[in-house]
């Protein structure tokens, strides 16, 4: 699998999912600056973690707009896989790659801690080394992870089978109290409608080695290369 990491200016998790990356295909994945205007042939494309642009006028809008973005946005279009985290994720949905918007955390604080999620949809080549309704332990640090949309956009997402992991207690209950952001619906994660870009604010390159404290992030990136090896 060849995979291709874009870094902008403040990104600070590039490096954390390279190693992931590195550790579950053996191979080494390309840095894609954000100023380049193409992409070369991969397998897999990232939008990694971090504080693109400092979050100047809200996160995720600048970085939107750089130039390698338009690549970015081409090579989905084409059916390239991208995996958002975190800064990726409102990356990717202030660039239209994916619906809704991330809002300011509800408790108005940064959150910074391990989180439970349920797996609701396993059938992709993100989840597929997870089972469905399995309950995973990842970490989570952000101060805009509040993912909101309209009532009817909502409503397809959960009806297409399009919700990826939900904010749940560890016995994998959705209520208010494991909801670390006030997420509608306490959604923690979504796919486009080919299930082929799939964005998320929690960090599972933060938790794919024994090292870092445990392994539930490790099966997305064993997921990606079984599935595009």
């Amino acid at each position: 699998m060849k995979a291709g990491v874009v870094v902008f200016p403040d990104s600070n998790c590039d490096r954390d999912v390279m190693v992931a990356l590195r550790a579950a295909s053996g191979g080494e994945p390309v840095v894609l600056w954000h100023k380049e205007s193409s992409v070369p042939p991969l397998d897999l494309i990232v939008l990694p973690g971090g504080f693109s642009y400092g979050d100047y006028l809200r996160p995720g809008a600048m970085a939107a707009h750089s130039p390698i973005m338009r690549a970015v946005k081409e090579r989905a279009t084409a059916g390239t896989p991208v995996l958002a985290i975190c800064n990726g994720f409102q990356v990717a949905c202030e660039a239209g790659l994916l619906p809704g918007a991330l809002l300011r955390n509800a408790s108005l604080k940064y959150v910074c801690r391990d989180v439970h999620l349920r797996v609701e949809q396993s059938q992709t080549v993100f989840t597929a080394r997870y089972a469905q309704g399995q309950v995973v332990r990842i970490p989570v640090g952000h101060h805009d992870g509040n993912y909101v949309a309209d009532a009817a956009t909502l409503d397809r997402l959960e009806g297409e089978g399009r919700v990826a992991f939900r904010y749940v207690t560890p016995e994998g209950e959705p209520t208010a109290g494991a909801n670390p952001n006030g997420s509608a619906r306490n959604i923690a994660g979504v796919f486009n409608e080919t299930r082929t870009v799939l964005g998320l604010m929690p960090h599972p390159e933060r938790l794919a080695d024994i090292r870092l404290g445990g392994t539930d992030g490790r099966a997305m990136f064993e997921s990606l290369v079984e599935a595009l090896a």
